[in-house]
């Protein structure tokens, strides 16, 4: 090694999560050494969330256009110029780019290496020609797409969320693999900027959340045109002459599909390989690296934050996983993870949202809750909107305590906060229901489902009868 350099903390991947160590740690007087191989900013800003919702936003304009006439605007059919599009993606990409950037850390003190990372021992790591030794060390290395082992996926073209967002052209004919939040986002995505979309899913889509609110989005895919195969086993794949040609089973049947081209979207493997784990002393498997409560691997010394630490693969999760690490790493706090409050939302159109337990899992648990629901279609903002497709529903334990919620339609993902924030802090269905929401505004379902928990009580026939007495008093 040409140099060596010994520092208090030195993360390896600069991604959301590792960028938030060390653009924490360094301003609170850490001396952090930042190890990146590739692309500062890492999947969320090159490859995954700020690619897709640039690309969705293009396909909700495209939308918009279409749907016009809802509110007496005429409007011709939209014109998409796919190149454009893609220029718009890469251009949100240039413009927040440069709060990751290399120069924008070193102006913050971090030494930046921009090298693979490989431990070469419990506290030391190879970087290029530099040995970096440090107290603690944070994995935040991520993970790339899944591509499962089908017969004669190496016989096609296929493309991921590292190459989606290259297309210049519109597919024709896309086939997505996978029916879970990325393919569902892509899928709708090019489906409103004009391509014929189906989509194969070997359980039923987004499967994690609530059956009752997926339908409502089932029901607008399909309504858009997006052919669904749900319950579907992909058994191969092969070239078709400049076509894709997808065989699957469903039901005992065999069914073939063409596309111009495939997605693969069935999940997320956790990038592990080539750092020399092993010789840190740091447990692994495929799906990640064994943490404990305070986020610290096998080696006391190391940390693993975000999608490597093989647990929800979020973005926000990444960023919250930081501040547990910089609390234990620096000052020493046995803080812990908690992660019975982590929201999710898919930016489908309509969004769904979650946070905390569902009814099945309420119910799974014996805790017999009770669950409140509030249609947009009773709230007047969405009705001036059009967006009256649409539900907030609640999940509620003993004593009136929030377990969960889930919200499906126009920016479930921006009103699920609240419901995260109760979960969170354990309280209970009063406290939302008592808040004075904004006429008109969406916030509205939150208190219309937490208001219903008092609705039996509040106009029972006990209530009456005290009404009745007290007006007999004068």
């Amino acid at each position: 090694m040409a140099k060596q350099i010994d520092a208090d903390l030195c993360i390896v991947g600069a991604g959301s999560g590792g960028l938030s160590v060390a653009a924490g740690a360094a301003q609170m007087g850490a001396n952090c050494v930042l190890v990146e191989k590739g692309k500062m900013g890492g999947d969320c800003l090159n490859t995954g969330c700020v690619p897709s919702k640039s690309l969705l936003a293009a396909g909700h304009a495209a939308n918009a256009v279409s749907e016009a006439g809802r509110f007496g605007v005429k409007a011709s059919p939209p014109g998409v110029d796919f190149a454009a599009v893609n220029a718009h993606v890469h251009d949100v990409i240039a413009g927040i780019a440069p709060h990751d950037s290399v120069e924008r850390f070193e102006e913050l003190g971090v030494t930046v290496l921009k090298a693979p990372g490989r431990f070469t021992g419990p506290r030391e790591l190879a970087a290029g020609d530099t040995l970096v030794r440090a107290r603690r060390f944070v994995i935040a290395t991520g993970s790339s797409p899944l591509v499962p082992p089908i017969p004669g996926i190496d016989r096609v073209s296929y493309l991921t969320n590292e190459t989606v967002f290259d297309l210049k052209e519109a597919p024709a004919r896309l086939i997505v693999i996978g029916g879970g939040p990325i393919g569902l986002e892509m899928a709708q995505a090019h489906r409103r900027l004009g391509c014929e979309v189906a989509v194969v899913e070997a359980l039923d889509i987004l499967n994690m959340d609530d059956p009752e609110l997926v339908d409502v989005v089932r029901r607008r895919l399909v309504g858009e045109g997006i052919v669904l195969h749900e319950g579907a086993k992909v058994t191969g794949v092969a070239p078709e002459g400049a076509a894709i040609r997808v065989t699957m089973e469903r039901r005992g049947a065999t069914t073939q599909i063409e596309g111009s081209h495939l997605l693969v979207a069935v999940g997320r493997a956790a990038n592990v390989e080539g750092m020399g784990l092993a010789e840190a002393g740091v447990a692994h498997t495929p799906r990640g690296i064994e943490v404990d409560a305070r986020l610290r691997t096998t080696n006391k010394k190391i940390f693993a934050i975000g999608d490597v630490a093989g647990g929800y693969k979020f973005t926000h999760v990444a960023g919250y996983h930081a501040g547990i690490v910089i609390r234990n790493a620096l000052f020493r706090l046995p803080a812990k993870a908690d992660h019975s409050a982590v929201p999710w939302v898919t930016f489908t159109a309509p969004e769904l949202a979650h946070v905390g337990l569902s009814a099945a899992a309420a119910d799974a648990a014996g805790m017999t809750p009770t669950i409140l629901r509030a249609p947009f279609a009773e709230i007047d903002r969405a009705r001036t909107e059009r967006t009256e497709e649409g539900l907030v529903k609640a999940v509620v334990g003993a004593r009136g305590r929030v377990l969960g919620a889930s919200i499906v339609g126009a920016h479930a993902g921006e009103l699920i906060l609240p419901w995260v924030l109760a979960v969170q802090g354990k309280l209970r269905v009063k406290d939302l229901a008592s808040v004075i929401a904004p006429y008109p505004t969406l916030s509205e379902a939150t208190k219309r489902a937490a208001g219903g928990y008092f609705t039996p009580s509040l106009f029972s026939r006990r209530t009456r009868a005290v009404v009745r007495a007290l007006a007999w008093l004068g």
